[in-house]
């Protein structure tokens, strides 16, 4: 553990478990949000420090080209989030929607999430990731039901039972996969390690897995938010504090889906199987429409952005089903834009509701006079989020349209259709929103916004300029997906 790449993956996952433990015996006070950042800000570097140096892959982890790049994102969407969090959880202990014991609960918490997220993305152990993702299901369970309202438990006992099925799914996939390696592998350690099954796949049982993808499709695209595995997610994001919402749909369902990226690479190593790619292909294409026609009903504005997270994590889906250096490439800067935009329009989002005294989209109106930089930082979002210039998602977008064109025209028509659908259901929604009348005036200070400033600046220097290293790196990680 002396080399200096041993040192970052140890600082990743144990700087946050330190910190919970920490912060769940600190005294009821304010300095709990700042360790909390510390923290966060700690493992960022850590994780930053594995661009330059990697330790040699055991049994239990590893770091290789493919999670470097979700490592990255998520210690970087952890922080700022956490920023976020210090002033927006401290107007809840203000108004008195948490108390002082559940303000130390929720910073604990948050680490905890932090370690089992960044576990899940390190490991090396096909059974230690399945049960990374599942404490951190169990970690968002209860930070979901922490307002103790009865549509907050309802939300959380309904994440729980759904998540629960989805993760007992994954549970006998993985099984299957294991089953299925066990004659060329052998018994141990061995045939849980990723590293050692994707380079083997070939030899193994092809029904096995053709079965076990079934499962584990079903069982962590229910931690995707895939539909029709999906209906714990509006709840979640609905009743949850908005810092949680902020973290389920920038990060914790991007863990979800590169757990299923690791089985798919070991599925698509074997000639026999069943290609995985249509089934990811139809679920997506499916979230996708589905999501956008559910966009016009929304009267929630959290709920309806859990939706849009829906919809983009269809596309990524579809992305990286289809595979290809294109389609995966466009999957990969997708889910990287979509982490940094769904999150900033939650932090927007948190400050509305926390201003406005309500989360129905009807009771607020026109952002842009009654908190001008709030209300078109939230306008910014908005735009990126459905793909417009100069913002990377519309890059990400109009790669996965070309390269879908390309291989199946009338996909690609039902994919244009889905996102026009999305597109015209938020700039609706938008316009009251942003543009209606109103008699109030709230002026939040400006720094309380840097995170989600920052969010959009990086996503919008993404759509004008993507660096050279930057495009080298996604184009050897999508050559592996392909």
């Amino acid at each position: 553990m002396s080399d200096p790449g041993s040192l970052a993956v140890a600082a990743i996952l144990l700087v946050p478990l330190a910190a919970a433990a920490l912060l769940a015996a600190l005294p009821d006070d304010r300095t709990t949000a700042w360790l909390n950042v510390a923290a966060s800000f700690i493992a960022f570097c850590a994780a930053l420090a594995l661009l330059a140096t990697r330790p040699a892959p055991g049994h239990f982890l590893i770091v290789d080209d493919l999670n470097i790049v979700f490592i990255v994102l998520t210690t970087f969407v952890a922080f700022t989030t956490s920023v976020f969090s210090r002033s927006y959880i401290g107007h809840e202990l203000e108004t008195e929607r948490l108390t002082p014991m559940y303000l130390r609960f929720y910073h604990a918490m948050y680490q905890t999430l932090m370690f089992a997220m960044n576990l899940a993305l390190l490991a090396n152990n096909l059974g230690l990731m399945w049960v990374a993702v599942e404490l951190a299901t169990l970690t968002t369970v209860l930070m979901v039901g922490i307002y103790r309202t009865e549509a907050a438990l309802e939300a959380a006992w309904k994440y729980f039972l759904l998540g629960s099925v989805g993760i007992a799914l994954a549970l006998f996939g993985t099984i299957l996969v294991y089953l299925a390696a066990r004659a060329v592998v052998g018994e141990g350690l061995d045939a849980m390690a990723w590293s050692v099954l994707v380079r083997k796949a070939a030899g193994f049982d092809p029904a096995l897995l053709n079965l076990a993808f079934l499962f584990l499709l079903l069982g962590y695209g229910t931690k995707v938010g895939l539909v029709p595995v999906h209906a714990w997610l509006p709840d979640a994001h609905a009743e949850g504090p908005t810092p949680i919402s902020a973290v389920l749909s920038g990060l914790l369902l991007n863990v979800a889906l590169f757990a299923l990226l690791r089985f798919k690479l070991i599925i698509a190593g074997n000639p026999h199987v069943l290609a995985p790619g249509p089934m990811m292909v139809t679920m997506g294409l499916i979230s996708v429409l589905f999501a956008g026609f559910m966009l016009y009903r929304r009267r929630d504005i959290k709920r309806m952005f859990a939706y849009s997270s829906i919809e983009h994590m269809g596309i990524i889906t579809l992305a990286f089903g289809l595979g290809g250096p294109l389609a995966s490439f466009a999957g990969l800067l997708h889910m990287a834009m979509h982490s940094l935009t769904k999150s900033a329009i939650f932090f927007g989002v948190g400050y509305i509701s926390q201003l406005e005294g309500t989360q129905r989209t009807a009771d607020i109106r026109g952002l842009t006079h009654s908190q001008p930089l709030l209300g078109w930082l939230l306008v910014l979002g908005v735009v990126a989020i459905v793909g417009l210039p100069p913002f990377g998602i519309f890059t990400s977008e109009f790669l996965l349209v070309t390269s879908t064109f390309a291989r199946s025209p009338w996909l690609a028509i039902v994919l244009v259709a889905g996102l026009l659908i999305a597109f015209s259901a938020l700039l609706l929604r938008l316009h009251g929103l942003a543009f209606g009348d109103t008699e109030r005036r709230h002026l939040l200070p400006a720094w309380r916004l840097a995170p989600m400033t920052l969010h959009l600046l990086l996503v919008a220097a993404a759509g004008v300029y993507l660096p050279a290293p930057v495009v080298a790196w996604f184009r050897h990680v999508a050559s592996q997906l392909g």
